[in-house]
């Protein structure tokens, strides 16, 4: 067997494992985000409300650029994990720092002022690219 197909078969499992592991915490990550906040983004969104669902899609790459992150530097499926639940827990802190910047984030969302919901996804992108560049930090190995 080649090298190619070697490596294939021996990181294939890994590969499995940890792809699946991060999408769970993607999609829980979400789910607990969701639930938090105050505004109901699936209510919201299902009602043609554009500021939900903005709201919505920084939720999820606001997660998931910092997950990825985690994903290619975790050493450890343990160490995944506990940089999983980080990002969560920072991604709810933006949250409530763009409502403490907005005052009445979930209410704006809720009344579809989209300017309010492009400011909290700026917010939360611009927290996803610090923690995932803050994740390819040599100390952290």
């Amino acid at each position: 067997m080649d090298a190619a197909a070697q490596a294939f078969v021996n990181g294939f499992p890994h590969f499995m494992l940890f792809g699946a592991v991060t999408l769970a915490l993607l999609v829980a990550g979400c789910v607990i985000h969701v639930l938090m906040t105050p505004m109901k983004e699936i209510k919201l969104l299902r009602e043609g409300n554009v500021s939900a669902g903005i709201s919505l899609a920084a939720i999820v790459l606001g997660l998931a650029i910092p997950l990825s992150a985690s994903l290619a530097s975790a050493l450890s499926l343990w160490d995944l994990l506990i940089w999983g639940a980080v990002a969560l827990l920072l991604q709810m802190l933006a949250f409530r720092f763009a409502d403490l910047i907005l005052r009445d984030l979930p209410g704006r969302i809720e009344r579809d002022e989209i300017a309010s919901a492009i400011v909290l996804a700026a917010v939360k992108l611009a927290t996803a690219f610090v923690m995932a560049a803050a994740l390819w930090d040599p100390l952290l190995a």
